[in-house]
């Protein structure tokens, strides 16, 4: 019954750390966007796309 206990909370200390790890390396994610063109550079690509 010892055993059985044993392997359990070793089971569970690692799935708590790999879930905390998880969770960390997701929030650390840093977020890009593209940022938004002023209107003569608009203009300047309407006239190469024609």
């Amino acid at each position: 019954m010892t055993t059985v206990f044993i392997i359990g909370a070793i089971t569970f200390i690692i799935i708590l750390a790999l879930s905390i790890f998880t969770i960390n390396k997701g929030y650390a994610y840093k977020h890009t966007i593209d940022e938004r063109p002023n209107e003569h550079n608009e203009s300047i690509e309407k006239t190469h796309r024609q």
